[in-house]
């Protein structure tokens, strides 16, 4: 996400752009198609500022560096999923969640309940410790 927080009136030109597909104060987002054709145009040798000038983008309003920023994650993108990773959302897609919570069977039940147990146990000999410790320190202090 950019630094940039954008005024009104700039959210309201970068709208005007057909390659924009929404702005926010905080961001823009951009056509998958326009994301296409500047991956492949910086394939081709051009320099990002130069297509997204060139795609009626004002460096001024979104930053000098944004283009850059934007190919690179894009440019990753394509290299990852091609040109059908910008028509899906990929966002936690790499996640794997969760546990499921299969039906554990006994045995397996009663493993985690011990394992549960001995970390308990270990949990509260070590506060019984730390009672102690902060007795003797109260004693030292009077």
């Amino acid at each position: 996400m950019s630094k940039n927080i954008y005024t009104e009136y700039q959210m309201k030109e970068l709208e005007k752009n057909p390659n924009v597909d929404r702005v926010s104060d905080r961001s823009i987002s951009c056509h998958s198609a326009f994301k296409i054709k500047a991956v492949r145009e910086y394939q081709a040798g051009k320099i990002p500022s130069q297509i997204f000038i060139e795609n009626g983008f004002n460096l001024d309003v979104i930053g000098k560096k944004q283009p850059k920023r934007c190919l690179q994650r894009w440019r990753d993108t394509f290299e990852k999923f091609g040109e059908a990773g910008f028509d899906s959302e990929r966002r936690g897609k790499g996640s794997t969640g969760r546990p499921s919570t299969k039906e554990l069977s006994a045995e397996e039940k009663l493993k985690k309940a011990e394992a549960r147990i001995k970390f308990l146990e270990a949990e509260n000999d070590f506060l019984k410790k730390l009672e102690e410790l902060e007795r003797q320190a109260l004693k030292r202090k009077r």
